[in-house]
C-alpha cells in the first residue's frame, strides 16, 4: 500500500517537473518569436527609412505632411505583395517619420506619462524609470550613428555643443525635461544620454499635500514664509524633488514683484509672475571663449533692479554670488542644492564658496547665517515616494558654528520603523507611513513675517511652549 501511495507520489511530481518544463520552453519560444519580430521590424523600418530619404527633395523646404505622404506611397508600394495588418502599417508609419523629424524611439518613451526618467548607455541598453520602478526597456537604436544624430538634435535646439572636443553637455527639451549628455572618449560604451522628465500638469503645493509629500500645516508654514520674504533653500539628494518643489513654491510669490531666475539649464515654470525675466547660461565657443556663467548672470541681475532672485541650482563659486545677493536686499530669493542634510548643505555651501574666493571660514558662515533663513530638506524614501523631512531655520553665527532650529522633521510610524531594516532586505512593498511633525521648537525670526502684517501667524509660529 505505501509503496503504491510512493509510486503515484512519484508519477505526480514527474507530471508537475514536466509541466513546468513544457512552461518554460513555451515562454523561451514565445520570447525568441518577439525577439525575432523586434530585430524584423527594426530592419523592415532601416530599409524604408532610406527608400524614404531617397526620395525626399533636399533642396527645399519640407514640411511634416510631405514626408508622411512619401512615406504612405512607400509602405504602399512595400505591401503590394506582403500581407501586413493595419495595425503593423501605422506603427511602421510612425517609426519611419520619428526616425527621420523625430527623436527615434526616444518619442514613444517621452510620451508615456509614467516615465519619468530616461538612462541610455549607448545604442543597445536603454533603461527607465517608471512609476518609481527601474526596468530595462525593450526597444533600441539601430545604430550609434542614428543615437548621435538624435543627440545633436536635441542639443542644438537650445544652441548647445557637444563632441569629442567638448564631450559633456546639459541641455533641456522643448517640454523643459532636463538632458544630460556624456560622449566619448570619456564615456567608454557609446554616447550616454539621461533625461529627467518633468510631469506635464504643473505640481502645485495643494498637490504635495495631496500626495504625502508634506503635510497641509507645514505648507502653509512655507506660504507665509515666501509671501513674508524670506530666504529659502532647498537641499536634497538627487532625484529628491528639488526643482518640482522649487516650482510649487514659487506660487506663493506676490504677482506684484520682480523676479529674476537664473538657471544653468532653464527648467523653472514659474507662473502668475508678469514681471519675469529667464536668464540662462552659454557655453564656451569652440575656442574655449564668450561663455557666460551662473556667476556673471547673477552679478548682472543685480543691476536689473529684482525684489527676488531664483538661482535654479547652485553648484560651484557662484554660492557667493548668490549670499551676497540674499544680503543685499533681496528678500524671498529661492535656490537650491545637493546634500544629504541640512547641515552638509550648509558645509557644500562653505566649500562652494572657497571655490570662488579665498575668504576666512568664518566670514563665509556670517554670509551664510545672515543670507539664508530657512533650509527645506527633502529625500525619497525606500518605497521611492519624494517627502519634506525637514525644515530648519538657519540662526545665527556663534562661535564660528552656524546654529540650526529644527522646526519640522519627518517621523516614520513606529511600528514601522522598528520593521524598516526587515522591509528593505525583503523589499516589501508598499507605502512608508509617516509625517512631517512640528518639532516643538518656535520659529526665533519673525521679523520678516511681522513686517508683512501677519502678526497673528508670528505669534502662532514663534511658539515655544
Amino acid at each position: 500500500m505505501l509503496c503504491e501511495q510512493g509510486g503515484r507520489k512519484t508519477e505526480k511530481l514527474k507530471k508537475e517537473k514536466l509541466k513546468v518544463e513544457d512552461l518554460g520552453a513555451e515562454k523561451l519560444k514565445a520570447e525568441k518569436i518577439k525577439a525575432e519580430e523586434l530585430r524584423t521590424e527594426k530592419l523592415r523600418v532601416e530599409e524604408l527609412r532610406a527608400e524614404v530619404i531617397g526620395r525626399i527633395n533636399v533642396g527645399g523646404e519640407i514640411e511634416d505632411y510631405d514626408i508622411f505622404e512619401i512615406i504612405d506611397e512607400v509602405i504602399s508600394e512595400y505591401t503590394r505583395n506582403r500581407i501586413l495588418s493595419v495595425e503593423k502599417k501605422c506603427r511602421l508609419r510612425k517609426a519611419i517619420f520619428d526616425s527621420i523629424r523625430g527623436m527615434d524611439i526616444l518619442d514613444e518613451i517621452l510620451k508615456d506619462k509614467d516615465v519619468t526618467e530616461v538612462m541610455i548607455n549607448g545604442p543597445k541598453d536603454i533603461f527607465i524609470e517608471k512609476s518609481g520602478e527601474l526596468m530595462r526597456y525593450d526597444g533600441c537604436f539601430n545604430s550609434q550613428e542614428r543615437l548621435s544624430d538624435v543627440i545633436q538634435q536635441m542639443v542644438s535646439d537650445v544652441n548647445r555643443r557637444v563632441n569629442e572636443a567638448s564631450p559633456i553637455v546639459d541641455s533641456r527639451l522643448s517640454d523643459g525635461s532636463r538632458v544630460n549628455v556624456v560622449l566619448a572618449p570619456i564615456a567608454l560604451n557609446g554616447p550616454i544620454v539621461t533625461i529627467r522628465k518633468f510631469p506635464l500638469q504643473r505640481i502645485t503645493m495643494t498637490k504635495l499635500t495631496e500626495i504625502g509629500s508634506i503635510t497641509r500645516e507645514a505648507a502653509e508654514f512655507l506660504r507665509i514664509l515666501v509671501i513674508s520674504g524670506y530666504n529659502i533653500f532647498i537641499s536634497g539628494g538627487t532625484g529628491s524633488g528639488k526643482t518640482t518643489f522649487l516650482n510649487a513654491l514659487s506660487n506663493d510669490i506676490p504677482g506684484t514683484e520682480r523676479i529674476i531666475t537664473i538657471e544653468d539649464s532653464a527648467e523653472l515654470q514659474l507662473q502668475n509672475i508678469d514681471n519675469l525675466v529667464r536668464l540662462e547660461a552659454r557655453q564656451p565657443n569652440m575656442e574655449g571663449e564668450n561663455g557666460i556663467s551662473i556667476r556673471d548672470l547673477i552679478k548682472a541681475s543685480l543691476r536689473m533692479r529684482p525684489d527676488r532672485i531664483v538661482v535654479g541650482e547652485v553648484r560651484g563659486a557662484e554660492a557667493l554670488d548668490m549670499l551676497q545677493a540674499m544680503n543685499t536686499g533681496h528678500d524671498g530669493s529661492l535656490s537650491t542644492g545637493h546634500a544629504n542634510s541640512p547641515k552638509d548643505m550648509i558645509s557644500r555651501l562653505e566649500t562652494m564658496v572657497l571655490m570662488g574666493m579665498d575668504m576666512p571660514v568664518s566670514a563665509i558662515r556670517n554670509q551664510i547665517a545672515s543670507g539664508i533663513d530657512v533650509i527645506v530638506h527633502l529625500g525619497r524614501l525606500r518605497d521611492r515616494t519624494r517627502k519634506v523631512l525637514e525644515i530648519v531655520e538657519v540662526l545665527d553665527c556663534v562661535d564660528s558654528e552656524i546654529k540650526l532650529n529644527t522646526l519640522y522633521h519627518f517621523t516614520e510610524a513606529e511600528k514601522q520603523h522598528r520593521e524598516a531594516f526587515d522591509c528593505v532586505v525583503k523589499q516589501a512593498s508598499g507605502m512608508v507611513k509617516g509625517s512631517l511633525v512640528w518639532s516643538g521648537n518656535g520659529l526665533v525670526n519673525t521679523g520678516k513675517m511681522t513686517n508683512k502684517g501677519f502678526f497673528e501667524e508670528a505669534a502662532v509660529y514663534g511658539r515655544t511652549d
